[in-house]
């Protein structure tokens, strides 16, 4: 029977504080992150209080799945970070709770947070993303005086498509601008150039005023009395500043949402699925059309070789040349087939392009869609993972607060979001499968997620720094100095004539070494890699000099702290071979590039451990010195 224990309320209300507070900071930062990327397409439009209302609540809307899996992960990281800290979950292991018991009530909350996700992606989100685009593509289109760009033709004016060279930000004036506005047809367009111009909206925003300065205005004046005569009158004038009133509706109304009828984003499962097949039959249809013209075309090219002539021509093995014929062509009419040819193959070349086109639309109207149905699934799930992400780091770290907590969750959803964000664009670009590309973020993490449970269980060191410092300091051969300082408190003092004596065996020890192994000559590949030799003297030469060192820092004599200070750490097995086993020494020493960087490396060794020794007899002397003179 399922009880629900203190504990798990405990924990539950401990990360159910902090989730919300995570939640609301996670969420201000992604519509923050939002609000950024369109922040042109709000400031000095004039947009009403409850039009901005809005936008902020339909992007909150929009965010809170994303928020969910950044607030869990950070949540759940400070929850067994604090408890961590204050050494309540040393407490609650040592009365034999495991790590995974204590998860278990925020299992639960996360597993109710997850459903919770995608019933709100599927359900409200899409009516919020519909309602957002409607009000970005309303925005966009007004005051349209401040979204005129330079260098492309901006057809957001009716009637009219405007081309600005330059535009001066600060003070709004135009220039190098170029007109045309259409009528009826393309017949009577007027074509306008001007050197500079000013376009405002009128008091009312139902109109725009178009000031323009040193320009000329060029006009068919076709009719349709005229009908198709070829002689057509046109009007040029010349001006050094006109105004042209153009109708346009300034103010704030909402497009029609039937203009996004294919954003993907706006949907539910059902419809993304009801939407895809119809799309689907849509363009089978327009293929089945593409191929039945193609078979028709090459039904009547099939045909026309079918004549008696070429049947016969072929049957008798005749080959036809057609540079002979085109060669017996006259002047004339060479020139007409070129052109025959080159405008068929012009216009194959069109009509192949189009239709590329509108297949590869179909193509990415349909991954759009399946990449918003993989995400509903992949973003809820994204809740779970962050959680066994979260929790057993927070129990490993140990550290509450906003500090490391809130650096490592940057770091983890930063990760997500490249991931995330380079499998949603090759996917909707077709270069990798739909599938791959949006599962590859949870495939990367949740390894990770795994992995950091399974440490956090068994109570692993993942994040001691020590042991990774000591790692790579031992990889490329460094090493610490001593720091002893004298000690304020002296229980015992030290035994100066026997440490002297052992420091005195310890010298004659070395002498001893340096001349049987010859430190400073290359060392013998052979019996490095294959025939080795267990050498331990310096290992324990390194002992008996650390037992001494430690007695000699109870001393209060300043000289011999300094002297003690200056032994360096031997490295006691870096210049015998590189690895312990046999084998893998045999291995490195196949592998030649292998082989000989680590041989190499233990010539360094050598030639440092020859210095190392070197110092502790000079060391050795004076610290004797000294003690006879106390």
């Amino acid at each position: 029977m399922l009880r629900i224990k203190k504990l798990d309320i405990f924990i539950a209300k401990q990360f159910g504080l902090l989730f919300l507070g995570t939640f609301f900071i996670c969420q201000f930062v992604l519509m923050m992150q939002f609000l950024w990327r369109y922040i042109d397409d709000l400031i000095g439009k004039g947009l009403t209080i409850d039009v901005m209302a809005q936008f902020f609540w339909y992007m909150g809307l929009m965010l809170v799945p994303q928020a969910l899996p950044l607030a869990i992960l950070l949540a759940s990281l400070m929850t067994f970070g604090n408890l961590g800290e204050s050494s309540e979950l040393t407490a609650i292991k040592a009365a034999g709770i495991s790590l995974m018991q204590a998860f278990r009530s925020l299992i639960v909350i996360t597993f109710i947070i997850m459903f919770g996700s995608f019933y709100f992606q599927n359900n409200v989100g899409p009516d919020s993303n519909q309602k957002l685009a409607q009000l970005l593509i309303s925005m966009k289109q007004k005051s349209p005086e401040l979204e005129i760009p330079e260098g492309i033709f901006y057809d957001g004016i009716p009637n009219c498509n405007l081309y600005v060279q330059k535009k001066d930000l600060k003070t709004g004036k135009l220039y190098g601008i170029m007109i045309y506005r259409m009528t009826d047809s393309y017949e009577d367009a007027a074509i306008i150039l001007a050197d500079s111009g000013m376009l405002q909206s009128t008091a009312e925003k139902k109109h725009l005023v178009l000031s323009l300065y040193s320009g000329e205005w060029f006009e068919n004046m076709q009719s349709s009395e005229l009908g198709n005569s070829a002689a057509v009158p046109y009007r040029r004038e010349t001006f050094v500043s006109k105004k042209i009133i153009l109708d346009f509706d300034g103010g704030f109304n909402l497009t029609d949402a039937s203009s996004l009828s294919n954003n993907a984003k706006a949907k539910s499962l059902s419809k993304i699925k009801h939407d895809v097949d119809s799309i689907n039959h849509t363009y089978d249809s327009i293929s089945r059309s593409y191929l039945k013209e193609y078979n028709v075309r090459y039904y009547n090219l099939a045909r026309l070789n079918n004549k008696a002539d070429s049947l016969k021509a072929i049957k008798e093995g005749d080959k036809v040349n057609f540079d002979t014929i085109y060669n017996k062509l006259p002047s004339d009419r060479k020139l007409i087939v070129t052109n025959d040819a080159l405008s068929t193959v012009q216009q194959e070349l069109s009509d192949l392009d189009f239709k590329s086109m509108m297949t590869n639309d179909a193509d990415y109207i349909i991954r759009q869609h399946d990449i918003e149905a993989i995400r509903k699934f992949t973003l809820a799930l994204s809740c779970l993972i962050f959680f066994f992400i979260g929790a057993p780091l927070g129990a490993i770290i140990r550290k509450g607060g906003l500090g490391i907590p809130v650096i490592i969750s940057v770091l983890v959803f930063i990760a997500f979001f490249i991931l995330d964000n380079t499998g949603f664009r090759m996917a909707r670009g077709g270069m990798w499968a739909v599938w791959f590309g949006m599962g590859l973020a949870p495939a990367v993490l949740s390894p990770l997620a795994i992995f950091v449970t399974y440490k956090a269980t068994n109570d692993s060191a993942v994040f001691k720094i020590e042991a990774y410092r000591d790692f790579f300091m031992h990889l490329f051969g460094l090493r610490m100095k001593r720091h002893i300082f004298g000690k304020e408190v002296i229980i015992e003092d030290p035994d100066y004539r026997k440490d002297a004596e052992a420091l005195a065996q310890i010298s004659n020890d070395i002498t001893i070494y340096n001349k049987v192994h010859r430190l400073r000559r290359l060392p013998n590949f052979i019996n490095v890699f294959f025939k080795y030799q267990p050498d331990h003297e310096i290992e324990r030469i390194s002992n008996e000099l650390e037992k001494i060192i430690e007695d000699l820092s109870n001393t209060k004599d300043k000289y011999l702290l300094h002297s003690i200070n200056q032994y360096p750490i031997l490295s006691t097995k870096a210049h015998t071979r590189p690895f312990e086993k046999k084998w893998l020494n045999i291995t490195a020493a196949i592998l030649f590039p292998i082989g000989t960087g680590l041989y190499l490396r233990m010539w360094r060794c050598r030639m440092r451990l020859y210095r190392d020794l070197k110092l502790i007899l000079q060391t050795n002397d004076n610290i004797i010195r000294r003690i006879k003179e106390m």
